[in-house]
């Protein structure tokens, strides 16, 4: 039998239900620049770029707020990625200066994060390759040791990552640094998961 060759589509958007719509436009236009194609009593369809909606927002009375969403199931994060580290710097400080912080900074290796909190609770990253290459950063992390002993990365503080960044301006040197934890926010880190306390008995036996 001959192979088939499966097409493989590009992700185009995620949707979100949602009982606030105009804080969600409000916050992805701060922080992502995203502007509304589209805004109605059932939602808002959302865009920074060429396609017709990246995020959409979707309203309906029936909808409550899940006041216990970090330890459900569903979606984690969504991801935004900048072009270089400059950029997402440059990001980092403007939200800092409007008040917005992140609840985690993470060098996962192929990247360096931001996570910030929408005002529905859900986690979203602001990136840059720390490649500058997908390709680099695809085979690093196939490859790399580090990241099998640690895919979740390295914990770092903003403030300290900005300040090795105004300073040199060199995304290599920033990048091996923070690997290395130079930054080490002396903190917990807040993934927005559950504790590992809080399992069950058999959630832990499996652990």
């Amino acid at each position: 039998m001959s192979a088939i060759a499966v097409p493989r589509p590009t992700l185009h958007h995620v949707t979100l239900k949602t009982t606030r719509v105009q804080e969600m436009l409000d916050w992805y236009a701060q922080v992502v620049g995203m502007t509304a194609n589209h805004h109605s009593k059932f939602g808002a369809w959302m865009t920074n770029d060429a396609a017709n909606h990246r995020v959409a927002l979707l309203a309906h009375p029936a909808l409550v707020d899940d006041a216990d969403k970090v330890p459900h199931t569903g979606m984690h994060h969504l991801a935004f990625e900048y072009e270089n580290m400059g950029q997402l710097m440059d990001a980092y400080e403007r939200l800092r200066d409007h008040g917005i912080t992140p609840h985690a900074c993470l060098d996962h290796g192929l990247t360096t994060s931001l996570y910030y909190v929408d005002p529905d609770g859900n986690s979203v990253e602001l990136q840059a390759d720390n490649f500058g290459d997908w390709a680099l950063s695809s085979e690093w992390m196939r490859t790399s040791p580090e990241f099998e002993l640690n895919p979740i990365g390295i914990n770092t503080d903003p403030e300290q990552l900005l300040a090795a960044w105004r300073e040199s301006g060199d995304a290599a040197a920033l990048h091996e640094r923070s690997f290395a934890g130079e930054f080490d926010p002396g903190t917990p880190l807040d993934l927005r998961l559950p504790d590992e306390q809080s399992a069950s008995p058999e959630d832990a036996a499996l652990a």
